[in-house]
């Protein structure tokens, strides 16, 4: 078994080393990672970046498209035959046909390839033909990024933090009381360890309902094929001092530890570890209205997606010895276009501030990072309202029962810490603020050619991430 691994890993390493070798002479590939927490909008976000990206005519912040030096660009079969492709055909078909609607939400790893055939800048423009730079898109759950975190924590350290952590939330109390009802130190049960897992994923479901971020271990919300296996079945149990063998608390550590080396370590090594660009999206704006218990949840995950990041820069030879780094890293606030463009730097100070943490530690690990609000598809328009003598910015747009409806969601803060400071206090409410937030369906579209679907900075994003690139 010991040889066996050794030369797998000898293997992958020279093919990983060639892989290096090619995309840095050759043709470069640039691999972007798009993740966010729950009803973040990422299939949206995927979806709508690709139909930007190949009809350009809503990218002036796109540099290279301004230059007019982006020749063509093609979608191409991904490299990775093992990784399901991205539906980008059936995404854009939901949001942009006669009867639009959100598609499905992530629920796994896919990729996408986007090749561009681009002529060189400054004084290589008339030295060189175009070249050709490949995108590979990655997309994969939010859920399952945190699970990295898992990585450097013993069973023990992990059941006594989530105890703590979930001890005063009402989603949490039937978990609570089933724990209470069992002996951890009785002999392993194979029924009453399922009850536990059971009851430890459904608690989890209603905490991310219920707006908290750290819903861990992500393959409980996002199973697959894994549903009902041993690798799914444990819960936390804390106890004190050692247990014996054969009990349940020792079968629930063994599998929690399966869990980490045939599920973390391979998302890691196959799909993360690979990743050069990251885009994180941010619904802040649904957080805000949960409440700051919410959004003090988010501010922690995202310190904690963060730590699952090696963050740095990517230069020729680091990366052919010692693999990527993430060198470019951007937190985007979505459904901008749920707020007036009056609020839009609020939005964005708001989400600065929530990230601060993270991306200090990213910049001084080297890497760039940005904060931005963005709507990947704007389906709204913008009014301004008079209501009892006060003129409110308003958006307008589609419910999802088909009605229009005007919409104004509070005014959020000038000063960012008017939100973080109940927040990390632990108020249960905004006091004397009440931030409203409304489900809007997709608009109905009418494209020109060569135009994408509408957005709000999705250019600047792009700009961000790959267009230095370009």
């Amino acid at each position: 078994m010991v040889i066996s691994s050794l030369a797998d890993s000898l293997v992958r390493g020279v093919e990983s080393v060639g892989d290096r070798v090619s995309e840095t002479f050759f043709e470069p590939v640039v691999r972007l990672g798009v993740t966010g927490l729950a009803r973040s909008g990422k299939t949206v976000f995927i979806t709508s970046l690709v139909a930007n990206l190949l009809d350009r005519g809503r990218m002036p912040g796109l540099v290279a498209q301004q230059e007019g030096r982006i020749n063509a660009a093609y979608l191409q079969p991904q490299p990775d035959d093992t990784v399901p492709r991205f539906d980008y055909e059936s995404h854009l078909s939901a949001l942009t046909g006669p009867q639009p609607y959100w598609p499905d939400s992530t629920r796994a790893v896919s990729e996408l390839r986007l090749s561009f055939k681009v002529r060189p800048a400054g004084l290589l423009a008339g030295l060189q033909g175009p070249r050709t730079v490949h995108l590979d898109i990655v997309d994969y759950p939010g859920e399952w990024l945190l699970d990295l975190a898992l990585l450097d924590k013993s069973y023990d350290d992990w059941s006594r933090e989530t105890m703590e952590r979930i001890a005063q939330r009402p989603a949490a109390a039937d978990f609570l009381a089933q724990v209470k009802s069992v002996d951890p130190v009785d002999p392993h049960d194979e029924p009453a360890a399922q009850a536990l897992a059971q009851g430890f994923a459904d608690y989890l479901t209603a905490a991310r309902d219920a707006g908290f971020y750290d819903c861990t271990p992500g393959r409980f919300l996002l199973p697959g094929d894994l549903a009902g296996s041993p690798v799914l079945t444990f819960a936390p149990l804390p106890v004190e001092g050692a247990s014996r063998r054969r009990s349940l608390h020792r079968e629930m550590e063994r599998r929690f530890e399966a869990y980490k080396s045939q599920v973390v370590k391979p998302f890691f090594r196959d799909h993360f570890a690979r990743i050069d660009r990251q885009v994180v999206l941010v619904d802040a704006l649904g957080a805000i209205h949960k409440g700051p218990q919410a959004v003090e949840d988010m501010r922690r995950a995202m310190g904690d997606i963060l730590s699952a990041f090696r963050p740095g820069r990517n230069a020729w030879l680091s990366q052919m010895l010692l693999g990527k780094r993430v060198e470019r890293i951007l937190f985007a606030a979505t459904k901008a276009d749920h707020l007036h463009h009056l609020q839009h730097p609020r939005l964005t100070a708001i989400m600065e501030a929530l990230t601060r943490e993270a991306r200090d530690r990213a910049r001084f690990a080297g890497a760039e990072t940005a904060a931005m609000s963005i709507a990947a598809l704007r389906v709204t328009t913008e009014e301004i309202r008079p209501h009892n003598g006060v003129e409110l910015p308003c958006v307008r747009g589609t419910l999802e029962t088909g009605k229009q409806a005007a919409f104004y969601p509070g005014e959020l803060p000038e000063d960012p810490a008017h939100l973080l400071n109940p927040a990390r206090k632990g108020a249960d409410t905004w006091l004397g603020e009440d931030y409203g937030f409304m489900a809007f369906a997709p608009a109905h579209l009418s494209l020109r050619p060569g135009d994408g679907p509408p957005h709000i900075r999705l250019d600047r994003a792009a700009q961000f991430l790959i267009g230095d690139r370009l």
